[in-house]
């Protein structure tokens, strides 16, 4: 499967374990390369699903001053959306616990922002899920947050973890999405090039 991307050496843009085995389930043969202290900033003006692909645009800006041209970079981002809010990646414990009160009991969005670069071209697109989380207990939250130390993970959770066992009620769209990586929709725009 994916022969067309036998003419490129896959680059995948993430030290995220999660992404990593998601992306090997897909039977690609890939390397990581990661460059170092890539802003993860965006304008405030911007609104959901623009978050991400703006950031997955802007990490892939990093990598293309050096591409060679037989190389295809994956870059993705993840954000859990609510209320206006764009939550990333906890700051700290307080943080990590901030979040996951205000998604306790409600519905959100994760949204994955990818981008695909070559010399050549480069398209981005995004992948939004609703997740609705069942009530939690402020000692659910704290157990959670000390035990699995989610600081990680946007919204401060990792849905294949003790939280999406016991929080997680429904999900509409791509689970793997929620994991931070939305194969199926990547898998069908790699076959697309």
């Amino acid at each position: 499967m994916l022969e067309n991307l036998k003419k490129y050496k896959v680059k995948l843009a993430s030290n995220s374990p999660r992404r990593k085995e998601l992306l090997s389930g897909l039977g690609i043969d890939y390397e990581v390369k990661v460059l170092p202290d890539i802003e993860e900033t965006y304008p405030a003006s911007l609104q959901g699903e623009e978050i991400p692909v703006y950031i997955a645009r802007e990490k892939a800006g990093a990598y293309r001053k050096d591409m060679k041209e037989d190389e295809l970079i994956i870059t993705a981002d993840t954000i859990v959306y609510i209320d206006g809010e764009a939550l990333g990646k906890p700051q700290d414990e307080a943080d990590a616990c901030r979040m996951l009160r205000k998604l306790a009991g409600r519905t959100h969005q994760v949204i994955t922002g990818v981008c695909l670069t070559t010399v050549g071209f480069q398209r981005a697109f995004a992948s939004l899920t609703e997740v609705t989380f069942a009530p939690l207990s402020e000692e659910e939250i704290r157990y959670y947050v000390s035990r699995y130390r989610p600081f990680d993970k946007a919204g401060a959770y990792g849905v294949q973890e003790w939280i999406g066992y016991v929080a997680v009620t429904g999900i509409r769209g791509s689970f793997y999405n929620v994991m931070g990586l939305p194969v199926q929709r990547l898998y069908q725009e790699l076959s697309g090039l």
